[in-house]
């Protein structure tokens, strides 16, 4: 137990550096932005809003980055692959964790003082739920980082090469999908999916929202992108 949690400590070590930075930077720049607004212009209106897209692209890359020399760091002092990959997920929930509270609380913050920024979990289901604005966040940031890591372990198991064949035919795919729901398939099934949906981003019906539904959506989604990633480092080589 103590091997595995200096594991992800190590993990979460290099990483917690750029968190820093990363929200440094950020809101240095919105500082700047907003008083420039309170300056030149209406003091209701905001420069940016949803800032938490900003930490999904952020944790994307940082998350991934630097994963073949852990992976070949942890390799030399002895874990195996299990551990190392465990040890990666739960750097991901410190991560998310962490990141989502930060984000919760200065997001609500800069809502309360400017009634015109909104957050991402605010612009969707409105304010007042801090618990459920934190697990939501958590939650996506968590599938976020299991598609980014899946996604950067396929690139090293075909090569690059191989990776934009498959991208460009991913994204043949999907287009595929979009001229089946407009052309082909019937209004009730289109109707059928869309409903579904809905419901999976919390949106049951007469105005009323359950947060549950997309924590588990989420949930679901990051799970089967773990599973994936397990299945493909067990059979990797780092190249």
């Amino acid at each position: 137990m103590n091997k595995f949690k200096s594991a992800v400590l190590y993990e979460f070590s290099i990483k917690i550096k750029a968190i820093g930075i990363f929200y440094l930077i950020q809101y240095m720049v919105v500082a700047f932005i907003f008083a420039l607004i309170a300056l030149f212009t209406d003091e209701n209106e905001v420069g940016s809003n949803a800032l938490e897209v900003s930490t999904i692209i952020f944790l994307s890359i940082v998350g991934v980055l630097g994963y073949k020399e852990d992976f070949k760091a942890l390799i030399q002092n002895g874990y195996t692959r299990k551990y190392i990959y465990l040890s990666t997920v739960c750097m991901f929930i410190l991560m998310s964790a962490t990141m989502a509270l930060i984000d919760t609380v200065i997001g609500n913050t800069l809502h309360h003082f400017r009634v015109g920024y909104f957050t991402l979990y605010g612009g969707l289901y409105g304010y007042g739920n801090l618990l459920g604005n934190w697990i939501y966040l958590a939650v996506l940031y968590f599938m976020c980082c299991n598609l980014a890591y899946f996604a950067v372990l396929v690139i090293n198991k075909v090569g690059k090469l191989a990776s934009l064949f498959m991208g460009v035919g991913l994204g043949g795919l999907v287009l595929i999908v979009i001229a089946l729901f407009r052309f082909v398939l019937s209004s009730q099934v289109v109707h059928s999916v869309g409903e579904f949906m809905m419901k999976a981003m919390g949106f049951v019906g007469q105005g009323s929202v359950d947060i549950l539904n997309p924590v588990l959506f989420f949930l679901v989604i990051g799970a089967m992108f773990g599973i994936c990633s397990y299945a493909v480092i067990r059979r990797t080589e780092l190249k």
